[in-house]
């Protein structure tokens, strides 16, 4: 009872800390919001035009296709009103076309739905290919209650119309009002890939100092790797938005960044951030291949350089998560410097490995495998911070 009388304070609260971020940081909240309110006027505008100034009979597909191409981005908006005009003409053409040779009945029905579906499935048209049957089942409505074939003319054009408008208009409130800008949505995927390789090296080093991990351990991370997929994906679209937001929108204007180039570094990061994941995943893989066996104390000093190895690697992908396009030359220096000393600590572990005689040719156990994805491992952390470097001295 003392929950449910709780309930009704907790939403308003959990409300006003929504409007709050929404008004004072910039995140999906105030996105989200953002968005709202441009759809809410354009689709405002769009059935003033058509309702009032146009006293069209079906005003409603002029709001209707200026809250649809109300994307992400200026580019999406363009090219997707283009492609939605497109389709929304075709749908219409179709019915048109077999309205007037065969007539509104049910015949013309199916050969509308099956023209317009077929065409519907075009490349060209993209994710507005549904909207040619979409339009020509409504072209074939307003074709079926119209009396003579000019009212059928005007009604079939004034959809086509309709649609014109709303995505003009669309289209300009996106372009003119707080045109979306997505630039360090790239930064961002950095970001979060180097986040996800820091909490998956910090969470090895306690448990390879503890002796041969445990098979649930392992398993966990070996889960937490594979799961790293997602994030790469939702990086590289981050890396695609960030591109797209600059195409045909006028707030490029007031920045000052490399462009094209800043683009290319991120896409170089991410490539090795990625690389490093899966190197990462392979190190689990490894691990995985472990056989207890008696004598494994013998071995616990090459564990223990390992683990320091994976913690050097933990700090170089920590400073890499807090990435800032400002803030470049004097991070690219830090993460050259922890770039280093991880290296010194993988030259420990070959050492170590070599001072102990391990049995590297082993199959039934992982060290030899252990030495070979250190050395790949540092080879990407490396690759990395020369690339920051180079993009940061230049």
């Amino acid at each position: 009872m003392a929950a449910d009388a709780q309930e009704p304070t907790g939403w308003p609260v959990r409300v006003r800390q929504w409007w709050v971020r929404a008004f004072h940081y910039e995140g999906s909240e105030r996105h989200v919001l953002l968005l709202t309110c441009k759809s809410t006027l354009a689709a405002t505008l769009a059935w003033v035009i058509s309702h009032y100034a146009l006293d069209a009979p079906s005003p409603a597909f002029a709001p209707f296709s200026a809250v649809t191409i109300m994307y992400v981005t200026v580019y999406q908006s363009v090219t997707q009103s283009l492609r939605y005009v497109g389709a929304v003409a075709a749908g219409v053409a179709v019915q048109a076309a077999l309205g007037f040779l065969t007539g509104p009945d049910l015949l013309t029905f199916v050969l509308v739905a099956v023209i317009a579906l077929s065409i519907g499935r075009s490349q060209v048209l993209g994710v507005q290919g549904p909207q040619v049957a979409t339009a020509a089942f409504f072209a074939f409505s307003t074709y079926s209650s119209a009396s003579d074939d000019a009212t059928r003319i005007t009604q079939l054009g004034e959809i086509v119309l309709l649609v014109l408008i709303g995505c003009a208009i669309g289209t300009a409130v996106n372009v003119t009002i707080a045109p979306p800008m997505r630039y360090r949505s790239a930064e961002y995927g950095v970001q979060t890939l180097a986040r996800a390789l820091y909490d998956l090296s910090a969470d090895m080093p306690p448990a390879l100092r503890a002796g041969a991990p445990e098979a649930d351990t392992v398993r966990r991370w070996r889960e937490r790797a594979a799961q790293t997929d997602d994030l790469i994906a939702q990086a590289r679209a981050g890396v695609v938005t960030a591109k797209e937001s600059v195409h045909y929108n006028p707030r490029r204007l007031l920045r000052r960044h490399r462009g094209h180039l800043t683009f290319q570094l991120y896409e170089t990061v991410l490539n090795a951030l990625e690389r490093t994941l899966h190197q990462l995943a392979s190190l689990t893989r490894s691990l995985d291949q472990w056989r207890e066996a008696e004598n494994d104390y013998l071995y616990r000093h090459f564990l223990d350089r390992y683990a320091a190895f994976l913690e050097a690697v933990s700090e170089f992908a920590l400073a890499l998560s807090t990435l800032d396009e400002t803030t470049l030359p004097q991070q690219s220096r830090r993460l050259a410097g922890l770039s280093r000393e991880a290296q010194a600590r993988r030259r420990e572990v070959a050492d170590e490995a070599e001072a102990q005689r391990l049995p590297l040719a082993d199959p039934t156990r992982p060290y030899g495998v252990l030495v070979v994805e250190a050395t790949r491992l540092m080879e990407e952390v490396q690759s990395t911070s020369d690339t920051l470097y180079a993009w940061a001295e230049a």
